[in-house]
């Protein structure tokens, strides 16, 4: 099997530059695209070939499928590698890649499409003898369908989206009064998001563990697991500190969970690196949530306590060649803890915070990795996802893990005018006993804020005579999405060469 010469990377940030540089280290060139807003980040400065595709929205820039495609041919790139996010999951873009001759490093189209939907990926798992939380396996067309199946299975429940992923497109539901208002919302937000309005309803869990395992398969029918990572540190569905292996559940249960895992994405023709996302409860009970079809943000924990290099392992498989690995290789030693540093203002609900940095230095030190595109002078804007950095630590064992990723942490120096981060909440999460006990679940964040929330201000006096009436406020749902369409674009080869 030979190794592509050139490959197109169709992201931004720290994953565009984790890519680049896997691709680098195996001798293999790269383009990058990227939008107007983008033109002086780090993966354009070292890529080998650099194209403009559009302006900053993402729609018209890393969303435009037809921009990225051309971008290539007029490259010569043989595959295009998607990152996470945007088009890492569409299927339709993958398809669009292999009708121009271009490989797509992920799953094919048809298995991507299966999995994407999240109704049929259950449906699919649930065939594969994966357990499953009590709930709805096809979608429901009605409230009063979801009506009924939320009666059978007790509140609280969650409506999801079919079609979402990453954190959206999910409303957890406590009492019967409000399910048809949370039905309606999820369903028009879903068909903003997503162009795909269906709906599911499941048990919600509200002291859970999420737990998730990290698989490689070829095209040959071999696949291998790399054992678990624990995401239970999350606010919106959006993880915030993430660790390997899953902490906290017995060794028989975390065998259980990477065995079902991988005997799952078998089953079903799965290729290249993914993810299979399950909820644990307090008994070690595990469900199936989904299955991610790309890299994950948090891979580099997987690759602190494996060795592997999953980005390589991508290249390889997606160039044919028969996976390297058997699962008697994998030997996970250690642990290793990572957080996302977000230019956003915990104290004012997450709030992203965009800015130019005038202070920027990582921490360093021994085992210790971290995965940032910024700089000082880099401009933290607002057209995109508000991560900045991954500061991923290893250790022997859990406690020297966490104690070094508070050192690092304490020397992570970043500011600029109005900008704030995540750290000061990573610090109170890896400060808190339930945390540090590994007995957290995915409340622990909601907890944490609640602990620091004001205290609510006094009502209003009421006048004599007069009833004090709330005023009904309705949220209207985001508008549609319009179609994406090509930009000129502007090639820049040899930037650094």
């Amino acid at each position: 099997m030979v190794m592509f010469e050139k490959v197109l990377i169709a992201n931004r940030g720290e994953i565009a530059l984790r890519v680049l540089r896997a691709c680098r280290e195996l001798g293999i060139r790269t383009v990058v695209v990227y939008s107007s807003a983008d033109a002086d980040s780090l993966p354009v400065r070292l890529a080998d070939e650099a194209v403009r595709i559009g302006p900053p929205a993402s729609r018209r820039s890393y969303l435009n499928a037809a921009a990225i495609v051309e971008a290539a041919r007029r490259t010569g790139a043989q595959a295009v590698h998607p990152g996470y996010g945007f088009l890492s999951e569409d299927a339709d873009f993958a398809e669009i890649c292999a009708d121009n001759g271009l490989t797509f490093i992920g799953p094919p189209p048809q298995v991507m499409s299966a999995l994407g939907d999240k109704s049929t990926a259950r449906a699919l798992m649930l065939e594969a003898g994966l357990p499953l939380p009590p709930g709805s396996v096809q979608t429901l067309p009605t409230v009063e369908a979801a009506a009924e199946v939320a009666a059978g299975i007790g509140y609280p429940v969650i409506v999801k989206a079919a079609a979402g992923g990453g954190g959206r497109g999910m409303t957890v539901v406590r009492r019967p009064a409000d399910l048809a208002r949370a039905y309606a919302r999820t369903r028009a937000a879903a068909q903003a998001v997503f162009g795909d309005d269906r709906v599911y309803v499941e048990r919600y869990l509200t002291d859970a563990r999420h737990v998730e395992v990290q698989v490689l398969c070829d095209a040959h029918g071999a696949g291998v697991h790399l054992g678990t990572r624990d995401c239970s540190v999350q606010r919106r569905h959006q993880k915030l500190v993430e660790e390997a292996p899953a902490p906290g559940l017995s060794a028989a249960t975390l065998d259980a969970i990477a065995a079902t895992a991988l005997r799952g994405v078998l089953g079903v023709g799965f290729t290249g690196a993914g993810t299979v996302e399950f909820l644990v409860d307090d008994e070690e009970r595990f469900h199936f949530l989904e299955i991610n079809c790309r890299i994950q943000v948090e891979h580099p924990v997987t690759e602190m306590i494996t060795g592997v290099d999953l980005v390589h392992e991508q290249l390889h498989v997606a160039a044919g060649v028969p996976l390297r690995l058997r699962q008697s290789d994998v030997r996970p030693h250690g642990v290793a803890v990572e957080c996302r540093i977000n230019v956003e203002d915990p104290a004012r609900g997450f709030a992203p915070t965009p800015g130019r940095l005038t202070r920027f230095t990582p921490p360093g030190g021994p085992f210790t990795r971290v995965d940032t595109h910024g700089h000082v002078g880099y401009v933290v804007g607002p057209h995109y996802d508000s991560l900045l950095a991954k500061v991923a630590v290893w250790g022997p064992d859990r406690t020297l893990a966490l104690d070094r990723l508070e050192r690092a942490l304490d020397e992570f120096d970043v500011d600029g005018p109005g900008v704030r981060t995540t750290i000061p909440f990573v610090r109170r999460v890896l400060d808190d006993p339930t945390f540090r006990k590994a007995a957290h679940t995915t409340a622990l964040v909601d907890r944490l804020l609640a602990a620091s929330a004001p205290a609510p201000p006094p009502p209003p006096p009421r006048a004599a005579g007069r009833p004090c009436r709330p005023a009904a406020v309705a949220a209207a749902p985001p508008a549609a999405r319009p179609a994406p369409r090509s930009d000129s674009l502007d090639h820049q080869p040899g930037r650094t060469r």
